[in-house]
């Protein structure tokens, strides 16, 4: 493989590490924080609690499936869902500036801005869905499974 074709694939890696590390630490701090999380849930919704327990095993889930050759393509669909069902959160601290989350400056103004980069995070996981057999360890994979199977 010649150098300009590696340099992308590397990069691509380096941020799929990047994604599934904040995704890791972000999920692990719902487990520590659970009611300053809670705090943003909509009303509408139920056990606020435990949708954030929910929401932080599912990202932590998702981290870790990142990390995983060729499982990463159904785990960064799962952190679109994630990134998608987790918005209304989101929209809700951003239209109620007066609450205020440990931990995190309270700025309305950066809750407005912050909205936006939901999609950036859904784009950023869209991109490891792309070419599942191009996947690092894909081809491993695939032979070690046929392999298995192969088995009588």
């Amino acid at each position: 493989m010649n150098s300009s074709t590696s340099q992308p694939n590397r990069r691509k890696e380096i941020f799929r590490g990047i994604l599934a590390v904040a995704t890791i630490i972000v999920g692990t701090t719902h487990f520590l924080k659970p009611l300053e999380y809670a705090k943003i849930v909509p009303p509408q919704l139920p056990n606020p609690v435990e949708l954030v327990y929910i929401s932080g095993f599912f990202e932590i889930l998702g981290g870790i499936g990142l990390l995983i050759p060729f499982i990463s393509v159904a785990a960064a669909w799962g952190l679109i869902i994630l990134f998608i069902a987790v918005f209304p959160a989101n929209i809700y601290l951003a239209t109620h500036s007066d609450i205020v989350i440990e931990g995190i400056p309270h700025s309305p103004i950066m809750y407005w801005v912050r909205l936006p980069l939901q999609a950036v995070l859904i784009a950023w996981a869209w991109w490891y869905t792309r070419k599942p057999e191009a996947q690092p360890g894909a081809k491993s994979f695939v032979s070690g499974t046929e392999k298995l199977v192969s088995r009588d």
